[in-house]
């Protein structure tokens, strides 16, 4: 269930966490670019063989709202959270809280005891929410990657990031 909050009315609204599958993704254009979709694309090839999972948070019509994953080959005895999005209208309803808890539970269903993950320094509201789960941050590096402008061209986009961890145990 997610809680939903406008103008002072508070609506419950039922959502599911499932995994994310290739059908999902013409739905999840909010989520980012197609060359995006592609990536995570192959991503979910890459969790038809566990080594990620891919999570979605789908309202009861099955539409993905939120959607992440969790990388089992970065960090040796962790889960790494990872592309993580929250459809930006439902964005502070809980939906984020909701997808970490999930890939928490998956990872620990692995027997991992360890989450961790890199947020954005230019994204302090995201880093506010790990915190508030329990995240501790414990480094930075630089972090890259291929981003599609409208026009369709390809450019490579490097940010810092804090590296953050919790204990899952």
């Amino acid at each position: 269930m997610s809680l939903l909050s406008t103008g002072g009315t508070n609506v419950v609204v039922p959502v599911l966490v499932r995994d994310l599958t290739p059908a999902d993704l013409p739905t999840c254009t909010w989520s980012g670019s197609a060359a995006h979709l592609g990536q995570v694309a192959a991503e979910l090839e890459r969790a038809a063989s566990g080594e990620v999972d891919y999570l979605a948070v789908c309202t009861a019509a099955d539409l993905p709202v939120a959607i992440g994953g969790v990388d089992y080959q970065v960090a040796s005895g962790a889960g790494t959270l990872w592309q993580f999005a929250v459809l930006p209208a439902l964005q502070s309803c809980g939906l984020g809280t909701l997808l970490v808890r999930a890939a928490e539970d998956r990872i620990r269903s692995r027997g991992l005891l360890r989450a961790e993950l890199g947020v954005e320094e230019s994204n302090p509201r995201a880093r506010a929410l790990y915190e508030r789960l329990g995240y501790v941050a414990y480094d930075r590096q630089p972090d890259a990657w291929d981003v599609q402008a409208p026009d369709g061209s390809i450019r490579r986009y490097e940010t810092m990031c804090t590296l953050m961890r919790k204990n899952l145990a």
